[in-house]
């Protein structure tokens, strides 16, 4: 109810504002409630799959390589519709993924933050990558407005397609036992009868599906994914089905929150709620590695 009633129109009083409320404060709304329910969920799939509480699409260069699909297909299609962008970002993101997973794999860690830091390698050398073919094709603004993650331009006839977004959060509960059981390792998951690699690979579909969706409607929006699964499981404990409704409500929560913040702060203008997702989710990433910091040394 208040982000209906925060925004430049007086939806009661001035010409037009009845007519405003459906047309962008709805849509909006229903946006924002989406969004972090999707993005939290992701989030919380993938700290699962790689039993890691600091992992997540930002933090694995799946965003990067979602990117990476959105500049081709700008490129290659100059004036792409909706759908070619939302499938262009979902398989970039679930190639980018599951080259993740492949790494991971394959590299034996002997800390568990050394699982970011491969994340954000690969993802900045995909970002690197990216702005060079920005540069090369002049195509700069296109990358820049979708790393300035904003719902300011969210309207009737573009949030529909995130009503998909309901479907995947269902698939997910339904698949939620498999995952966590992959979650324990490949012989343990054989050993109880679950398929690891396609259980993964299902699992890295959701994820790609849910970020493509949103990264193509919306844009980046750091660290959601992170802070809400990790606020859940600090309080409620691991375990992944029971978790993911409260998961979903933090998430449409904590992103609606800063939405109206990003109206307020600067009204009439609008801070992009990017800024503020990802200033928050900075000291919460900092706060989790020196917890996780503080328990290794502890362990040690």
């Amino acid at each position: 109810m208040i982000s209906l009633h925060v925004g430049v129109y007086d939806i009661y009083k001035d010409d037009g504002g009845m007519k405003m409320l459906f047309l962008t404060r709805i849509p909006r709304t229903i946006a924002l409630l989406l969004t972090g329910a999707a993005m939290s969920i992701s989030g919380l799939v993938m700290q699962t799959l790689t039993q890691n509480k600091m992992v997540e699409p930002t933090t694995t260069g799946t965003i990067e390589w979602a990117s990476l699909g959105l500049l081709l297909v700008s490129v290659i299609f100059p004036a792409p519709t909706i759908t070619m962008k939302i499938i262009a970002c979902i398989v970039f993101s679930f190639v980018g993924t599951m080259i993740f997973f492949v790494l991971l794999s394959r590299i034996r860690l002997k800390s568990s933050m050394l699982v970011p830091i491969i994340g954000m390698m690969m993802s900045a050398v995909i970002s690197a990558f990216v702005n060079f073919l920005a540069l090369e094709f002049q195509a700069s603004q296109i990358v820049s407005n979708w790393f300035v993650g904003s719902f300011s331009g969210i309207q009737k006839g573009r949030y529909e397609y995130l009503f998909l977004i309901i479907i995947m959060t269902f698939l997910i509960y339904l698949y939620a036992n498999k995952l966590a059981v992959a979650s324990l390792g490949k012989d343990i998951a054989k050993t109880l009868g679950v398929n690891y690699n396609r259980v993964v690979l299902i699992g890295t579909a959701f994820i790609s599906l849910t970020v493509g969706i949103v990264a193509a409607v919306i844009g980046n929006l750091p660290f959601l994914d992170l802070i809400v699964p990790n606020l859940i499981s600090l309080i409620r404990g691991d375990h992944l089905k029971e978790n993911l409704p409260y998961v979903a409500l933090a998430g449409m929560a904590t992103i609606t929150l800063c939405d109206i913040l990003s109206r307020i702060l600067i009204a009439p203008f609008e801070v992009p709620v990017s800024l503020i997702l990802g200033t928050v989710g900075c000291i919460v990433f900092m706060m989790i590695l020196l917890r996780e910091r503080k328990r290794g040394t502890h362990g040690a």
